[in-house]
């Protein structure tokens, strides 16, 4: 009986330790940055509406920061003729000149055209590193998962469990990796009219408005920030720092195969082949291994 008790104080203070073990609450882990008359809570803090009407969009803000681990959300995105608008997930350190940020952003489509996947990273508040993706679903009819996933040995975005895209930290190599800013997660829906929909060719349809995004189940799995000395213990290899075990630093074989299939079948843009843009000078990273 005495084995069993202190196994189970063991486990306790493992689950009490491991700081990637966090299910947030809409009421208590966010913050409206504006238009906060169009959002709303309900489900006991699980469930979340942000809403864009010609008035005003909305944004949210998670109250903590952190460094290192995962953000993970749930979202439906806005049903039928949403041309013009942009759902913005992205966790961000700040809005300085040399800020670090992280991006899923979700363009607008007209009734019966696909959604596009925007992704970004910047570093030190440096990106032009954009690659878009179709999904392989129609993401406003259910909810699906994205996540964004970052340690000291790589970025990876998610989207239902599977990887679309790494950015691996090639620091060694003077590529700059965003290691070192502690950053809050983002969400926001608003109008983009001038870029998101065919290059800003198709506008916002206002009668089809209110643009409703819905959002269940958000988790901070991540370490949390409390200062200059967090950057130190976020990155450390401990057990409670569950996001720096060996299984993290890289993807599997299945996760690198899932991820080739997504690239191969549902991308539509991608930076590193885009020569012309950059005067067939690639960003160093392009020429490095993703895996």
């Amino acid at each position: 009986m005495a084995r069993l008790f202190a196994l189970a104080m063991v486990l306790v203070l493992l689950v009490a330790l491991d700081r990637g073990l966090v299910d947030a609450d809409f009421y208590r882990d966010v913050d409206f940055v504006w238009g906060s008359q169009n959002s709303g809570i309900w489900n006991n803090g699980d469930s979340l509406a942000l809403m864009l009407n010609n008035v005003s969009g909305c944004g949210m803000v998670t109250r903590n920061q952190y460094l290192f681990g995962s953000i993970e959300v749930q979202i439906k995105l806005v049903k039928g003729n949403s041309a013009g608008t942009v759902i913005a997930y992205y966790v961000l350190s700040s809005t300085g000149e040399k800020h670090d940020e992280i991006d899923f952003e979700f363009l607008g489509n007209e009734t019966g055209q696909p959604y596009i996947i925007h992704t970004n990273i910047f570093v030190q508040g440096v990106g032009n590193r954009e690659e878009q993706f179709y999904p392989w679903f129609d993401p406003s009819t259910d909810f699906h998962n994205y996540t964004i996933h970052w340690n000291p040995s790589q970025v990876v975005w998610f989207v239902d469990g599977i990887p679309i895209r790494v950015f691996r930290n090639y620091e060694s190599q003077g590529i700059p990796f965003p290691d070192q800013q502690a950053m809050r997660a983002y969400s926001s829906i608003w109008v983009a009219d001038d870029w998101a929909t065919r290059g800003g060719l198709v506008k916002v349809d206002w009668s089809c408005a209110p643009f409703v995004a819905y959002y269940e189940y958000l988790r901070l799995r991540a370490c949390p920030w409390y200062g200059p000395t967090s950057t130190g213990q976020c990155a450390e290899t401990t057990p409670a720092n569950w996001w720096t075990r060996p299984g993290f630093e890289t993807l599997d074989y299945q996760q690198q195969g899932r991820m080739n299939w997504v690239r191969e079948n549902y991308m539509i843009y991608d930076y590193c082949k885009d020569e012309k843009r950059f005067n067939g000078v690639l960003p160093h990273e392009c020429h490095l291994p993703k895996y």
